[in-house]
């Protein structure tokens, strides 16, 4: 019973997760992020256009909100959006922008419309970048278009990790045209990434670890003497007034014994 429950709970989030992506066209929306929480459902919205999303006065979250309740019965959604800080990065916004393009410029400049959006996701920073179109471009046979640059792992754990993949659709007249994205984003660490550590850098390292070994020492001994300094102030004190004590008791007791 619990793992129909778990499956049923997932099936429920995906068809969500389908229904906001198929509602929110060319608004460069990434991904929604479903949590739990003791007042209600939360769904978060990823775009990189949250003004459009969240419309005049907020009336499209309002009537999100409400489709939400009435298709998959929700009880209090709290729909909140997040901007993408780098949009060229993401791989299902480039694709939407593509498939926009082609559907108002036409199959004729399609090649023009791979390159642009190639050297502008290079632009951001991307290690590499793979886009792929499969349709009848430009003619009436179905050809694939394939535009790489960079570097781009395509098998492996850094593929399925760290590589941005998306499939968008993009109606022509001549048919539908199928567009694949694969992005690498910048910071990722490889597993035969090797750093070789020459024997002058190593020397170098040993020569600022001693240093600094060094500054410590001097610095433990400073600190040593300024606190017997206080202790030997107050020893020197303490004497100077025994000292001034003597002679006064002296002067008293020849007094004493000339009156006598």
């Amino acid at each position: 019973m619990i793992e129909r429950d778990f499956v049923k709970q997932k099936k429920k989030e995906h068809q969500l997760r389908q229904f906001i992506s198929a509602n929110l066209k060319n608004v460069g929306h990434s991904y929604t992020e479903l949590q739990r929480t003791p007042l209600g459902e939360k769904v978060i919205i990823h775009t990189s256009r949250p003004g459009l999303i969240v419309g005049r006065k907020g009336q499209n979250i309002g009537k999100l909100t409400k489709l939400l309740m009435t298709e998959f019965k929700l009880e209090n959604p709290q729909v909140e959006i997040s901007e993408v800080e780098n949009p060229d990065l993401v791989a299902t916004i480039v694709g939407e922008r593509i498939a926009s393009a082609l559907e108002r410029f036409g199959s004729n400049r399609f090649k023009g419309i791979m390159h642009k959006t190639m050297a502008d996701v290079i632009a951001a920073g991307a290690r590499g970048v793979e886009i792929r179109l499969s349709g009848k471009l430009p003619g009436a046979r179905a050809k694939s278009w394939r535009i790489y640059g960079g570097y781009l792992k395509k098998c492996g754990d850094a593929a399925t990790m760290h590589v941005s993949k998306a499939c968008v659709v993009a109606k022509l007249k001549s048919g539908i045209i199928g567009i694949q994205i694969s992005i690498m984003p910048p910071g990722v660490i490889m597993p035969d990434h090797i750093k070789i550590i020459e024997p002058e850098e190593a020397k170098t390292e040993k020569e600022e670890t001693e240093k600094k070994d060094t500054e410590k020492v001097k610095k433990e001994k400073v600190e040593e003497k300024k606190a017997e300094e206080p202790d030997k102030k107050t020893e020197k004190k303490t004497k100077t007034k025994k000292k001034v004590a003597e002679p006064k008791t002296k002067e008293s007791d020849a007094k004493k014994t000339d009156e006598k």
